[in-house]
C-alpha cells in the first residue's frame, strides 16, 4: 500500500506540472503548426514544431514557447495564447517538446551538469539549433528572440537567459525557479526535491554568481525578465518567487526593492525593478490565490506585450500633451482627476496615462503614483489638510511619452477617519516564511471610513516578501499598509479581506508579527 501511494502522489504530481490554461483552439486562419524533423544538432532528442503567422514582417521576431512536464509543443500550441498572439502581431513561435523524463516524463533539462553550461549539449542546445533554423529558414530576425514557458518550461525560460544571455533579449518565466536550483535528476521534482520543497534560500549573490558562472568572461548586456507566481502554488511554491527576483535582480546590480508596484488587474500585483535610466530590467508578478496553473487568460498577453512586439519598432513620435487635469470630489484623503485625452501621432495606439504628483504648493519633486487607461484616476491615501499638485503624461504602446500636462493643486479637506481594528489570519506557513491572508481590517466606529492605515512589527530577521490590495511601506521592521481605492471606504461595523502579505524568515524561525494597530 505505501508503494501504491508513491506511485499515485507521483502520478498527480506529473499531471499538476503539466497544468496550462482552458484549451484556446487553434487560430481561426490558414497558418497551422509545422513539425521540423531536421533542424540541426540535438544532443537534447527534442522534438521541434514552429507556428509562423501568414501574415509578418521580413525579419520577424522569434518566440521559444515551453511547456510543463508531462506537456508537449503541440499541447502547449494548443493551451496558451501565443500563437493567436502571432498572428496580431507577426512574429514566430517555436514549440520545442522536451523528452528528458527526470522521474516522470516530458520535463526540459534544467538539472544536467551539461545543461548548465554554455554549449554544454542537451536541451539547451538542442533548442538554440531550432533558433539558428527559423533565423536560417524564415529571416528570423536575431536581435529580437525571447523564451516563455510553463511550470517546467517556466525553469527552462530562466535557463536559457542564463547559459545563452546573448542569444535572447527577454523572458516570461510562468511558475518556474532559480537558475541552478535543482542540484541533479535525483533532486528534480515531485518529491523530496530541496529547490521545491519549499525550503530553498539563497542569498542575492550567491543566486547572481550561479548565472555569471554558466557563461564566465561574458560582459554583453542581460536580457530582461519577467517572472510570473500563484500566491497558492503548492507544487513548485510562491516563495521561489523571491528567490528568482533576488537572482535576476543582483545579476543586473538593482535593488531588492522594486521602483514601482502596481495592480494590473484584480488580484495581480506587479512589481517592477528598473534602472537608474527607467528602464524595466526585471518584472514580477504575484497572482493572488492562484495555484499550479498559469499563464491564465490575458497573461501571455502581458508577456509579450515586456518583449516588445505588441509595437511597431518604427513608432519614435510621442503622443500629444493630456489637457490640464480638473479635480473633482476632493475629500480628506482622496481625489479624482479627469483630463483631455491626448492622441498618438505614431502610429502605435494609445497605451494609457501616468499620473505625477509633488507636495506642497510649490518646491517638491513630482513622482509617478499610478497609471490609468482612461481620462480619470482617483487618488486615495491622501493626509487631511495637505496640498498637493498633479500632472499627467500620455504614453504609446511603443513606449514613447509625451510632455507632461499643466499642473492642477488641491488641497484636502479636514477632519479624522474614525477608528479601527486589523485581524491578522495564517493562511500558510513553511521552514522559511509564511503568508497572512486576510489581515481584516473593520470599522469599529459609527460613522463610515473612506481609508485606513495598518501598522505592525515584524520580528527580528524577517523581511517582507509580496503583498497585496494596499500600498506597502517598510521602515526597519515596521511596516506600514495604506488602504487603495477599491477597499478604503468602510461603513460602521463593515470589513475588508482583500488585503495579505508573504514574509521570509529565519529557517526554524516560528515567530509571526506583532503589534497590528489601525487608523
Amino acid at each position: 500500500m505505501r508503494r501504491l501511494t508513491t506511485v499515485l502522489a507521483g502520478a498527480c504530481a506529473a499531471a499538476l506540472f503539466a497544468v496550462m490554461t482552458v484549451v484556446l483552439g487553434s487560430p481561426a486562419v490558414a497558418a497551422t503548426l509545422v513539425e521540423v524533423t531536421s533542424f540541426g544538432n540535438n544532443p537534447g532528442n527534442m522534438r521541434m514544431h514552429v507556428y509562423v503567422p501568414d501574415s509578418h514582417p521580413a525579419s520577424p521576431a522569434i518566440v521559444v514557447a515551453m511547456h510543463g512536464c508531462g506537456g508537449s509543443g503541440p499541447g502547449f500550441y494548443q493551451g496558451s495564447e501565443f500563437a493567436s498572439l502571432a498572428d496580431r502581431y507577426g512574429f514566430i513561435v517555436i514549440y520545442p517538446t522536451a523528452t528528458q523524463s527526470a522521474g516522470f516524463g516530458n520535463c526540459f533539462d534544467t538539472w544536467s551538469d551539461a545543461a548548465k553550461q554554455r554549449g554544454g549539449g542537451s536541451d539547451p542546445v538542442s533548442i538554440t539549433s531550432m533558433i539558428d533554423y527559423v533565423e536560417r529558414n524564415y529571416q528570423g530576425d536575431p536581435n529580437r528572440v525571447y523564451a516563455t514557458g510553463s511550470s517546467s518550461g517556466g525553469m527552462m525560460t530562466q535557463h536559457m537567459l542564463a547559459v545563452y544571455p546573448d542569444v535572447f533579449k527577454a523572458g516570461a518565466s510562468f511558475m518556474g525557479v532559480p537558475f541552478n536550483c535543482f542540484a541533479g535528476a535525483s533532486d528534480y521534482p515531485p518529491g523530496s526535491s530541496r529547490c521545491t520543497g519549499g525550503s530553498m534560500d539563497r542569498t542575492p549573490q550567491q543566486w547572481g554568481d550561479a548565472v555569471r558562472q554558466a557563461y564566465p568572461g561574458y560582459s554583453g548586456p542581460r536580457p530582461r525578465m519577467q517572472l510570473w507566481h500563484g500566491t497558492s502554488d503548492t507544487l513548485v511554491p510562491y516563495s521561489l518567487l523571491r528567490e528568482s527576483i533576488e537572482q535576476w535582480t543582483n545579476v543586473f546590480g538593482l535593488s531588492q526593492t522594486p521602483t514601482g508596484t502596481d495592480t494590473p488587474q484584480a488580484n495581480w500585483t506587479r512589481s517592477r525593478y528598473a534602472n537608474p535610466s527607467g528602464t524595466v530590467q526585471v518584472e514580477a508578478y504575484s497572482i493572488q490565490g492562484a495555484g499550479h496553473a498559469l499563464p491564465q487568460s490575458g497573461m501571455a498577453r502581458y508577456a509579450i506585450e515586456f518583449f516588445g512586439l505588441t509595437t511597431s519598432p518604427t513608432d519614435t513620435t510621442p503622443p500629444n500633451t493630456p489637457g490640464t487635469p480638473v479635480a473633482s470630489n476632493v475629500t480628506a484623503s482622496s481625489a479624482t482627476l479627469t483630463w483631455t485625452a491626448s492622441t498618438d501621432q505614431g502610429g502605435s495606439g494609445l497605451a494609457g496615462y501616468e499620473i505625477l504628483r509633488a507636495p506642497g504648493a510649490m518646491g517638491g519633486t513630482f513622482t509617478q503614483i499610478g497609471t490609468s487607461a482612461t481620462t480619470s484616476f482617483t487618488d486615495t491615501g491622501l493626509t487631511a489638510n495637505t496640498t498637493y499638485r498633479y500632472q499627467v503624461r500620455a504614453r504609446d504602446a511603443a513606449g514613447n511619452v509625451s510632455p507632461v500636462s499643466n499642473t492642477v493643486q488641491i488641497t484636502t479637506q479636514g477632519g479624522t477617519t474614525g477608528a479601527c481594528s486589523a485581524t491578522p489570519t495564517v493562511q500558510s506557513q513553511w521552514g522559511n516564511g509564511y503568508v497572512i491572508q486576510p489581515l481584516t481590517i473593520t470599522n469599529t466606529s459609527t460613522s463610515t471610513i473612506t481609508s485606513w492605515t495598518v501598522t505592525f512589527t515584524l520580528p527580528a530577521g524577517h523581511t517582507l516578501t509580496g503583498s497585496w490590495n494596499a500600498t506597502v511601506t517598510s521602515s526597519g521592521q515596521t511596516v506600514t499598509v495604506r488602504s487603495v481605492s477599491h477597499n478604503g471606504t468602510l461603513a460602521p461595523g463593515a470589513s475588508t479581506t482583500s488585503f495579505g502579505f508573504q514574509a521570509s524568515r529565519p529557517n526554524g524561525n516560528t515567530a509571526l508579527p506583532s503589534g497590528y494597530t489601525c487608523a
